[in-house]
């Protein structure tokens, strides 16, 4: 398969990546971005020695969607494409042990809203997406609060979505250009409950977090 290799970390080189990109396209023109970089990291506050993990996570979950979004923007004015960007539940409510993810996915999803407000009148659409937990190695692979690989979950994973579940929804909310796909029934009940029944939804975030740690 084609594809390039890209520290999403660099926005030079992410800028570079999104030139060669076009330029391998069949017609010359790049017409969807699907922001789907991110590390994951479980670990309480106060168990945290040095915060400078928040900057380096920010850098990576939040940052390596901006610097894509910006090399690519020409592009997709040009043909009226557009923006996806994959959040997390993470990013609509503060999970317990989960204060730098959530801070990164916070900061992603006002970024994406506010951007597609202003890309609105220009043709670009922004569709956000908000997985739940997925079943794959991104939590293990994550940072604990050495900022080191983390090797377990901190989430419950009986019932994870599979791969190809999410990967579907993702491109049905990319055909119909969708505003907003969240991705589970408890994300869409917990969305709505945090207006009406605050302290109900962070029972339900406690009750997410994995019992066998």
């Amino acid at each position: 398969e084609d594809h390039i290799q890209v520290d999403l970390g660099d926005t030079a080189n992410t800028a570079d990546a999104i030139e060669e990109i076009k330029r391998r396209l069949p017609d010359g023109q790049l017409h969807a971005l699907v922001n789907n970089a991110g590390v994951s990291m479980h670990a309480n506050f106060d168990e945290i020695s040095d915060t400078a993990v928040y900057e380096n996570l920010m850098r990576i979950n939040l940052m390596g969607s901006v610097w894509p979004t910006h090399a690519a923007l020409p592009h997709l004015k040009a043909s009226k494409g557009l923006i996806v960007a994959v959040a997390s539940l993470a990013g609509l409510v503060g999970v317990p042990g989960r204060t730098t993810y959530c801070a990164t996915k916070f900061a992603q999803t006002g970024f994406f809203e506010a951007l597609r407000t202003e890309l609105q009148p220009q043709g670009v659409d922004v569709t956000i997406v908000y997985p739940g937990v997925v079943a794959t190695e991104i939590r293990r692979n994550g940072w604990n609060a050495s900022g080191e690989r983390a090797g377990t979950s901190g989430l419950s994973e009986e019932k994870a979505m599979s791969v190809e579940e999410c990967a579907g929804l993702i491109v049905a909310a990319m055909r119909s250009r969708k505003r907003d796909e969240v991705m589970s029934l408890k994300g869409k009940l917990g969305r709505w409950l945090k207006l009406i029944a605050p302290a109900r939804v962070d029972a339900m975030a406690r009750a997410a977090l994995n019992k066998k740690q």
